[in-house]
C-alpha cells in the first residue's frame, strides 16, 4: 500500500473520529445545558421547604374568623404568579419579595369581597410596612373604572391597586387547587412561598387575623 493511500485512510479515520466526538459533544452539551433548568426548579422547591415548617407552626393560630386558613403540607412557590401593578405594569409575586404578603383576589360583583375590603384596608393600615403588605388583586373584566369607583366609594385608599382583568391569576390558582370561588386569600412569605390559603371571606382586621399574621412575621425564615 502506498504512503499516499495510508495517509488518506489515516485522514479519513481522524475525520471520522472527529465527527463522532463532535456528535458526542453535542449530546453532552444538550444534556448539560438541559440540566440547569431542572436544577433551578429543584432549588426553588427546596427553598420553600422551611416555609412548610413555618406554616405548621402558625396553623394553631388559624382560628375564629380565620379558621378556614389551611397551611400547606408541601413546598409551593408563587413567585411567578402574574398580574399588573398600580401603573398597569406587568409584575409577579416575586417582585414583592422581602415582604410577607396577604394576597386577596376580589371582584366588584362578589358581595363577600366587597364586605371584607374595609377589613383588609384596616389590616394594611395597622400592620402594613416594609415587612408586610395586603396585596388585593382585582379580577373584574373590562377596564379599571368600576373597581376604582368602588374603592373610592368605600374610601379605601391605602391598598395598592393590583389588577388582572384576564382572570389569569385566578385560573392559575384554580389549576393548583387553591381557588374555587371568591374571595381567595393566600398568606405568602418573604421568598414568595405559600404558607396558607382559604376560600371565602374573613374578618381580616379582627384580633385572630392580626395575631396570625404577626406570628408569621415574627417567625419568618428569610
Amino acid at each position: 500500500m502506498s504512503e499516499q493511500k495510508k495517509g488518506s485512510r489515516v485522514t479519513i479515520r481522524i475525520i471520522g473520529a472527529a465527527i463522532v466526538l463532535g456528535l458526542l459533544a453535542s449530546v453532552v452539551g444538550v444534556y448539560v445545558k438541559g440540566r440547569p433548568s431542572g436544577n433551578m426548579s429543584a432549588v426553588a422547591e427546596a427553598d420553600c421547604s422551611p416555609s412548610v415548617d413555618l406554616a405548621a407552626r402558625i396553623q394553631p393560630l388559624a382560628k375564629g374568623e380565620i379558621a378556614a386558613m389551611a397551611s400547606v403540607r408541601e413546598a409551593k412557590s408563587l413567585q411567578t404568579l402574574a398580574f399588573n401593578g398600580p401603573q398597569g405594569q406587568p409584575m409577579s409575586i416575586g417582585d414583592l419579595s422581602g415582604k410577607t404578603l396577604l394576597v386577596n383576589l376580589w371582584a366588584t360583583w362578589c358581595a363577600p369581597c366587597r364586605e371584607e375590603m374595609p377589613a383588609l384596608a384596616a389590616l394594611q393600615e395597622e400592620l402594613g410596612g416594609d415587612d408586610f403588605e395586603v396585596v388585593a388583586i382585582n379580577i373584574d373584566r373590562g377596564d379599571d373604572v368600576k373597581p376604582k369607583k368602588f374603592l373610592g366609594e368605600i374610601k379605601v385608599s391605602n391598598l395598592a391597586f393590583y389588577r388582572d382583568s384576564s382572570m389569569g391569576v385566578f385560573n392559575t390558582l384554580k389549576k393548583d387547587g387553591l381557588a374555587f370561588g371568591l374571595p381567595v386569600t393566600l398568606l405568602v412569605d418573604e421568598k414568595g412561598c405559600l404558607l396558607s390559603s382559604m376560600n371565602g371571606p374573613a374578618h381580616w382586621s379582627g384580633q385572630d387575623a392580626k395575631t396570625y399574621v404577626k406570628k408569621a412575621l415574627s417567625e419568618n425564615t428569610l
